[in-house]
């Protein structure tokens, strides 16, 4: 295949997937975002403190 058939047909399958809107499930959609999640259980790690950082500071260089 050539290079101009190449491009067009490129150019053909991403105009495809560009434009192509499957229909959309609504119910589904609701009942996904509506559910509880599991991510409730997560601990942020961020709000506990550092240890390996506590001996550095402004005034106590090593």
């Amino acid at each position: 295949m050539g290079r101009g058939r190449q491009k067009a047909k490129q150019t053909k399958v991403a105009r495809q997937l560009k434009y192509y809107s499957p229909e959309t499930d609504y119910r589904a959609l609701e009942k996904e975002l509506t559910s509880p999640g599991t991510d409730t259980d997560v601990v942020d790690r961020n709000d506990e403190p550092d240890t390996e950082d506590e001996d550095w500071s402004s005034d106590n260089r090593r």
